[in-house]
């Protein structure tokens, strides 16, 4: 689709239903803001997918939709989270990033130069990450339909040869490495949701983390037996669904689980617990313990692994209980969530 030389006002200009309809306006839209913030070969072709090369390996999909509310928080923004997410998905497991589509749905009345800011932080975000957003769509609906802006990505991205990543890999004795502090997105984006003022201002961990994992591959091999992201749930969740998957338990130490003073003080004053708090940088992984020590001072010597931290082990158990040693010198079950804590952090 070539571009009209008329431009979309960014400075003052708000998205109206024109903008969805396929006509001119709409490809105003996409050419002189998608197309300027994701610019890259396959978007310039204008059509309505695109086709693209891959190297030997098995390949990874992955989808994802993105609500989050504020839509600017702390660290971030919708735009720069849908695409971090996507490529944190993919690299769970152990794959190498390639390529994201995007799709938008923006409420009538959305300014454009909010939607400038949020395109241009994906954009950045995908360079940075070293992918190309290479087709996607956008749809307008009426005001009062869909809170501002929603965004959906799907990703996909190689694995190398012989590698499989999956619960099922677990065995017991196996480590639980995380890769840094808890709970930094969820209270990042409660503390904008509520106007809530700390002594140090909380700010969203998302980022993209393949570098890491490329770098934890590289000193553990097939000694790691699976990775995930701790997003909604947190790691409460996140290791209560590798326990049933994997048909194990969980025995955790509470002093070992790094957590930021300001997050544990913000979550001592909204009733939440950091291990039910989502992330949206972090990492588990369960790997070997013969490897453990290589992978965990792997992630330490990399910037975005700094306070990573050896947690726990697996455990036989008939229950597949995850189970926490506190501080306090007892012990507590670490159970998934109960209904919604924090909605639409992500």
């Amino acid at each position: 689709m070539k571009a009209h030389r008329r431009k979309v006002d960014i400075k003052h200009g708000c998205v109206d239903l024109s903008h969805g309809s396929g006509g001119r306006a709409m490809s105003q839209l996409i050419s002189g803001l998608f197309h300027e913030a994701f610019g890259n070969e396959w978007l310039a072709r204008g059509n309505d997918q695109s086709a693209f090369d891959v190297g030997a390996g098995r390949m990874v999909m992955t989808i994802d939709g993105y609500v989050v509310s504020p839509l600017f928080f702390p660290g971030g923004n919708i735009g720069s989270l849908a695409v971090h997410g996507t490529v944190n998905d993919i690299a769970m497991a152990g794959a190498r990033p390639l390529y994201l589509s995007a799709s938008f749905i923006i409420e009538e009345g959305f300014r454009f130069s909010d939607l400038k800011m949020i395109a241009d932080s994906m954009g950045q975000a995908a360079q940075s990450a070293g992918v190309h957003i290479i087709t996607g769509d956008t749809k307008v609906v009426e005001r009062g339909k869909a809170d501002g802006l929603f965004i959906s990505t799907a990703g996909v991205g190689l694995v190398p040869e012989g590698f499989d990543f999956s619960a099922e890999n677990a065995r017991v004795g196996d480590r639980v490495l995380i890769s840094g502090t808890l709970g930094d997105h969820g209270v990042a984006i409660m503390s904008k949701r509520q106007n809530l003022a700390f002594e140090t201002e909380i700010v969203s961990d998302s980022v993209a983390l393949h570098d890491l994992v490329a770098r934890m591959v590289a000193a553990g091999g097939h000694g790691i037996r699976l990775m995930r992201d701790p997003t909604r749930g947190g790691l409460a969740a996140t290791l209560n669904e590798i326990a049933q998957q994997s048909e194990l338990g969980f025995s955790l130490q509470q002093e070992a689980i790094p957590v930021k003073p300001g997050v544990a003080a913000a979550c001592e004053l909204l009733g939440l617990d950091p291990l039910n708090v989502a992330n949206e940088g972090k990492l588990v992984a369960i790997v070997s313990p013969d490897v453990a020590g290589a992978v965990l001072a792997a992630m330490r010597a990399h910037p975005l692994g700094r306070d990573a931290a050896d947690i726990g082990e697996a455990v036989p158990d008939d229950h597949h209980f995850v189970q926490m040693a506190t501080s306090f010198g007892g012990a507590r079950i670490v159970d998934w969530l109960s209904g919604e804590q924090l909605p639409r952090i992500c």
